[in-house]
Parts: structure tokens; C-alpha cells; sequence
């Protein structure tokens, strides 16, 4: 059968109408893709990325390189995500810190978090538990507020340093539970712990893995948590949130999650969402994550995107009160 040179032209044309179509709905990813991480090898946030891209990259049928940028609490590592080239297959995890602090304490940030990055989904979260002495006077978190409450600064904490988790951490219960303690800074966990055994201080805010030690030899006691729900790391430990005047939506933790360029295509954002989240469901992942001090989170981008919000307003505000003591 002849084909004539209209019909000809009309096949090619569409062909070549075809062809975007074809490369825009190709499988992605056809390529490796590149995860940043702000810390250094082997640390939490870097494990933690990594015990998500094993299984993601398997799900996804691409290698992922993981690229260590550590410096200035992971600030670094989302710069060098947004200076990357290959937007779609550039990615980063990253702390809460330099997402929600960051913008307050570096004016040269080099990012605006609303307009230059996308969120993915939330990894996971890392709560404090409030620390004593063994034989401190009150066994309970009402207690500690009566005896805190007597009078400014009746009680004394430490922290790893001004700006820490563990100093923002007790400025934000100061302030929630209408108290005022005096911060006595340290350079380690260990100091603070000694600190407390010493009697020099009355209380600090840690990880639960750094203080479960103590509470099993039964030198420290733990009066309750700053998650909205129980940690398997603290088993019995209550919540603090409701208790003693404490308001219900009361919570501090230290989160680590999964984010993109702004302007990453809608598709990839569901597609890592919808895979990390199924990766999040899986038991040993879970285990993995809490041996580490981590509960799993998971949820929609948009429930990470309110996240940075309102955890940004309220260390704000935090730092807004620091400020005004100094």
C-alpha cells in the first residue's frame, strides 16, 4: 500500500508529538540518585538516612549515594543539596535544627525554607525525658513543678550549651509550666549526669538511651517525657503533655526527615512519600530506628510542611525568651 507524503508528514509530526510524552511518563527514576546528609559518617542522622535509602533505593531500582556535607548542624548538607544540579534526583534528610532554628540564628543562611525546599515526609522523632536524682524529693512531674514554682529559680538543670536541644527543651517547659529555673551549662551529657548524681544541679533534659542506664542501677529517675506518646525507650515513663499544668499539646523533640528542592515534580514527591512511608511500616526498620532513640513518624508531605511550621513558631518564641533573659 503507497503512503502518501501528507500522511507521511502527519505520522512524523506525531511522533515527535509523542515523544515528550513518552520521556515525561518514562519510569523515574532511570538514574542514581543523590541523598545529602549536614553530618558526618556514622553519626545518628547519617545511619538513620541510611537504614531509609537501603530499602528505598531497593524499592525504587536505582542506586542512592549518600553525600556526608557535615557543618553548622546540618546546614551545610541542604546547601549542597540546593546547589545541585539534577534537581529530580537530588534529595536530603536533615534535623529539625536547620529548618526551623537555622533561619533565626544564621541571617546568611543561603535558603529560605518555605520558598527553596519541598517537604517529603517525616522520618522520625527523637523525644527528652526530664531527669533527677534518685532520692530527689518528689517522684512525680506535678512535684517537681510544685518545688520549681516556689520561687524563681528554685531548682537548677544543665545543658550541653546556650542554644542545645536540652536548654530550648527546658525553656519551653519553663515557660508552659510557669515556672523560672536557673540553666547551668555543661560540654557534655556525661557532665550534666554527673552534675545531677553530684547534687550540683537538680535536674537535665536527655535523650532516653543516655539516662535509662542510671534509672536501671537506680541512681536517676526520670519524671516524664517530651513526646505526645509513649517511647518504647522509656517504658512506664509518663507523657508530659496534660500533666501538671502542662497544656495538652505540649512537646519537644528533636525530628529528622526527608526533603527535596522546591520545585521537585509533584509525581516524585508522592512516589518518595508513598515508598518511605510503606518503609517506615516495616518492623525491622521500626526496631532499628528505636535502638537508635528514634520512633518512627511517616505521614503526607503537607503534615511535614505544618510541622516546620508550627515547631519554627514555637522555638521562635523560645529564643524570643532566652533573648529577653540575657
Amino acid at each position: 500500500m503507497n503512503i502518501t507524503r501528507r500522511a507521511a508528514f502527519m505520522g512524523a509530526a506525531a511522533l515527535a508529538l509523542a515523544t515528550p510524552a513518552l520521556a515525561q511518563d518514562a519510569a523515574w527514576p532511570s538514574k542514581p540518585l543523590h541523598g545529602f546528609v549536614g553530618f558526618p559518617a556514622g553519626s545518628s542522622p547519617d545511619l538513620l538516612a541510611r537504614i531509609v535509602t537501603e530499602p528505598l533505593a531497593a524499592r525504587l531500582g536505582q542506586p542512592i549515594v549518600i553525600e556526608n556535607k557535615p557543618g553548622a548542624g546540618g546546614v551545610i548538607g541542604i546547601q549542597q543539596m540546593l546547589n545541585a544540579k539534577d534537581k529530580e534526583y537530588t534529595f536530603g534528610t536533615t534535623i529539625n535544627g536547620p529548618m526551623t532554628t537555622a533561619p533565626r540564628l544564621m541571617p546568611d543562611l543561603g535558603y529560605d525554607v518555605a520558598r527553596d525546599i519541598a517537604p517529603v515526609v517525616l522520618i522520625a522523632t527523637s523525644p527528652l525525658v526530664l531527669v533527677v536524682s534518685a532520692d530527689f524529693a518528689s517522684d512525680d512531674l506535678a512535684g517537681f513543678v510544685a518545688a520549681a514554682g516556689a520561687e524563681p529559680e528554685a531548682l537548677s538543670y544543665g545543658s550541653v550549651g546556650k542554644g542545645s536541644g536540652a536548654h530550648l527543651t527546658a525553656e519551653l517547659f519553663s515557660d508552659r509550666a510557669g515556672v523560672e529555673m536557673l540553666h547551668v551549662p555543661y560540654t557534655s551529657y556525661a557532665e550534666v549526669t554527673t552534675a545531677i548524681l553530684g547534687k550540683e544541679i537538680d535536674a537535665g533534659f536527655m535523650a532516653p538511651s543516655a539516662a535509662m542506664q542510671y534509672v536501671e542501677a537506680g541512681t536517676l529517675k526520670i519524671l516524664g517525657i517530651t513526646s505526645q506518646k509513649p517511647f518504647d525507650q522509656a517504658p512506664g515513663v509518663p507523657v508530659m503533655a496534660g500533666q501538671a499544668g502542662l497544656p495538652a499539646d505540649f512537646r519537644a523533640e528533636l525530628w529528622n526527615a526527608f526533603i527535596a528542592p522546591a520545585g521537585t515534580d509533584a509525581k516524585i514527591i508522592e512516589t518518595l512519600n508513598a515508598e518511605i512511608n510503606t518503609i517506615l511500616a516495616d518492623a525491622d526498620v521500626q526496631k532499628r530506628l528505636s535502638d537508635m532513640g528514634w520512633q518512627v513518624a511517616g505521614g503526607t508531605a503537607a503534615e511535614l510542611q505544618q510541622r516546620i511550621v508550627e515547631d519554627t513558631e514555637i522555638w521562635g518564641a523560645v529564643l524570643d525568651r532566652i533573648d529577653a533573659k540575657n
